[in-house]
């Protein structure tokens, strides 16, 4: 081997080596994976473009049979992720009303104190990033890794759900948090005007930079100020800049689609403080009845897809108040108002929605329409333009399945589910409970 050829292979393992190297760093390894998972995207796009379908439920419940022969009975709803920590009278009905709140604020309010951070250079790290910032306000010293490496146990998780920053803070942080439904625009502005950190959940168009198509989708967004004079909201957007302004009615429209979520990240001493301003919204059971009667009004005062929205909040929260007949039958209006809408109308890929709220599973499931469960998880993953890192439709399909006796293809979606998302609870019960104990 001659000389020039013996360097150009020392100059080959050293770039190799420091390739190597540098992906062992947990910075750098998650901008090389976005990287390269964004390339991927791209080509997959090219190759095969997802199709923009709507769901279309059968409206028939299913029927198995048991082991003696009968005609077995639904299931019994079961606490599984998400559901409600509180209960609500029997005698309260399902059209309540939020007891307004008598405190003065500012006609403007700008909170300070927190650190900016962004969601670049990362696979859909827009949860991350606005919980970090909101923790930072306290002075919290972690950073959006810490948040990711907990709530996105894969790295290419599509969906961090309220329930899940919620956790994180709650039991691995010094500070508290609550998520509750229900919110309104003069809500956000006294959590701002009593710093309060407070980050909402909405749905926006955004140009993909894996793909370069404007479409819907979730995106978290910390408000940190307001301006009555302007009808402004001031917000620290992960995917944009930091101070993005964003109107009072433009933020009203897309947080709708979320049922009007939010998180509100506190130290412990200031828990009375908050609850005071939360009003009837402090009890989870109750912040689903306030949202159900806000839905039920929209249904009939909005138009276009927030009428679809609408009728799928209302679904949402009968489903976490454990009404799934009432649900599927929002969710039937839901998904019938989308598809009757002209073409154009609808936002691309708005039926992500169920990427992010899953209840429509619940209300399937339970009232026995295990085909429309099926049928649902199944177009909802095949909108993933790589692979569909939803472990939730994953586990809501494998019940489904065992349901109508399709048990082996119910075990692999369990293991689909617990590959995507290690530990995750609700697969691991349902692995127990239906004897799977090993994957492939």
């Amino acid at each position: 081997m001659n000389q020039k050829n013996r360097i150009g292979i020392i100059v080959v393992a050293v770039v190799i080596f420091g390739l190597l190297f540098s992906f062992l760093i947990p910075g750098i390894r998650e901008r090389i994976l976005w990287r390269v998972d964004r390339l991927w995207i791209k080509v997959l796009y090219a190759i095969n473009p997802p199709e923009e379908d709507i769901f279309i439920p059968n409206q028939e419940a299913a029927e198995f049979t048991t082991p003696e022969g009968g005609v077995a009975s639904l299931p019994t709803p079961t606490a599984l992720f998400g559901n409600l920590t509180a209960t609500v009278s029997e005698n309260q009905s399902d059209t309540v009303e939020a007891t307004p709140q008598a405190t003065s604020i500012p006609d403007s309010y700008y909170a300070s104190g927190f650190k900016y951070v962004d969601q670049h250079g990362a696979w859909n790290y827009c949860a991350p990033a606005n919980l970090a910032m909101a923790l930072t306000f306290w002075g919290w010293e972690g950073d959006r890794l810490d948040v990711g490496h907990s709530v996105k146990p894969n790295d290419n998780d599509m969906n961090v759900m309220p329930y899940e920053l919620e956790s994180y803070v709650n039991n691995e942080t010094p500070y508290q948090a609550i998520a509750r439904v229900g919110g309104d625009i003069d809500l956000l502005k006294q959590l701002v005007a009593a710093d309060f950190p407070v980050v909402v959940e909405k749905g926006t168009v955004i140009r993909e930079t894996s793909t370069g198509q404007d479409t819907w989708m979730g995106h978290y967004s910390y408000v940190t100020g307001y301006d009555d004079a302007t009808q402004m909201f001031m917000t620290q957007d992960s995917f944009y800049t930091p101070d993005y302004e964003v109107p009072y009615s433009l933020l009203e429209d897309e947080w709708q689609g979320f049922n009007y979520v939010f998180l509100v990240v506190y130290p412990p001493e200031k828990s009375a403080q908050l609850m005071t301003i939360l009003g009837e919204l402090e009890n989870e059971a109750r912040s689903y009845q306030i949202a159900l009667e806000n839905a039920s009004s929209e249904v009939y005062s909005k138009n276009g897809i927030q009428t679809f929205f609408a009728w799928y909040n209302r679904g949402s929260s009968l489903s976490r108040l454990q009404d799934y007949g009432g649900a599927a039958e929002a969710f039937d209006k839901a998904f019938q108002t989308l598809a009757a809408m002209p073409e154009g109308e609808a936002p691309k890929k708005v039926m992500r929605i169920v990427w992010y709220e899953t209840t429509p599973y619940f209300a399937y499931y339970y009232t026995g329409r295990y085909n429309d469960v099926i049928n649902l998880a199944t177009q909802v993953m095949d909108m993933a333009t790589n692979v569909p890192y939803l472990e939730e439709s994953f586990y809501w399909r494998a019940l489904a399945r065992f349901a109508v006796g399709q048990d082996e293809e119910a075990a692999k979606d369990l293991c689909t589910s617990l590959e995507y998302h290690p530990g995750f609870a609700p697969s691991e019960a349902a692995m127990n409970s239906f004897g799977v104990y090993t994957c492939p």
